[in-house]
């Protein structure tokens, strides 16, 4: 299956891009695709990331479909 990964802040400028297609094989978690990123691209971390699923948020176990569209937020700090 075909999904859209959809990436912010320090994520994006990890992978040079802010959007990325990923194929996966059929049943694969927004887990397993946020290590494949972060196996594909060096200084990409998605630990403690926010996920949601089209737009929604969801959570590292939710089981994708083909054409979602997975969005990585990473923690944000202010003050």
């Amino acid at each position: 299956m075909k999904i859209t990964v959809k990436l912010f802040a320090q994520l994006r400028q990890a992978a040079g891009a802010a959007e990325l297609s990923l194929h996966l094989p059929e049943g694969s978690t927004a887990a397993e695709a946020a290590a494949l990123l972060e196996a594909a691209h060096a200084g990409l971390d998605p630990t403690g990331a926010m996920v949601a699923v089209n737009a929604a948020y969801a959570t590292p176990e939710t089981v994708l479909a083909d054409g979602d569209v997975l969005a990585l937020l990473p923690p944000v700090a202010g003050g």
